[in-house]
């Protein structure tokens, strides 16, 4: 039984896909299936957005859904942005739009007090069980100028920096991207469940 991955970012689904390859399961995403719905995003935190969204696709598809809600956490600005990570500024924000309202709100914010996460919660549902949660973080911090170009559906990829090697998140390896991310590691939480869900039947 194929999995469904309850997002229009093709970005993220390509990602997610590649994860789940690793583990022999397909997945689709919204615009594998010609689904043009969407959902709001009203929940405060990470899972409640997750959940919603997974929830929908879940009753709307009728298959096992997965569904990722991730952002940005600053320490300095109390976590900010948080779940509106995309709509920081009350509208929704193109990725250098994003990047430079960030940089303006750490104008006054020196580099050693930049410290931050990326955040991912994914649910997974299945028709007529309970819903799961996985989480996983990234931690690093934000430097003072961007320092690559933009990853299309990414930006805070260059101008987030990995402590752990020394490097921009848009510039690690596969294998360190692998490593250390955020989505991977919320969906090895999922593993027993994702596996089983994409074995079913086959």
């Amino acid at each position: 039984m194929k999995l469904v991955i309850a997002t229009h970012n093709q970005g993220k689904a390509q990602e997610i896909k590649k994860f789940l390859a690793l583990w022999d399961v397909e997945a689709l995403s919204l615009d594998d299936l010609n689904i043009t719905d969407d959902v709001e995003e009203t929940g405060t935190t990470f899972q409640e957005n997750a959940l919603i969204k997974a929830k929908f696709f879940c009753k709307l598809t009728k298959l096992p859904t997965l569904a990722d809600d991730a952002g940005l956490e600053i320490d300095a600005l109390n976590g900010e942005p948080g779940v509106k990570s995309r709509r920081w500024n009350g509208t929704r924000m193109t990725d250098q739009e994003l990047i430079d309202y960030t940089f303006e709100k750490l104008k006054n914010v020196p580099v050693e007090k930049r410290s931050c996460r990326l955040v991912s919660v994914i649910a997974l549902c299945v028709p007529g069980q309970e819903p799961k949660f996985g989480r996983g973080t990234i931690e690093g911090s934000i430097t003072v100028k961007q320092e690559l170009p933009i990853q299309e559906g990414y930006p805070f990829r260059s101008i987030f920096y990995v402590p752990k090697y020394k490097k921009m998140l848009g510039a690690l390896s596969p294998a360190e991207h692998a490593e250390s991310n955020h989505r991977l590691d919320a969906l090895k939480q999922l593993k027993p469940w994702i596996i089983e869900q994409g074995s079913y039947g086959q």
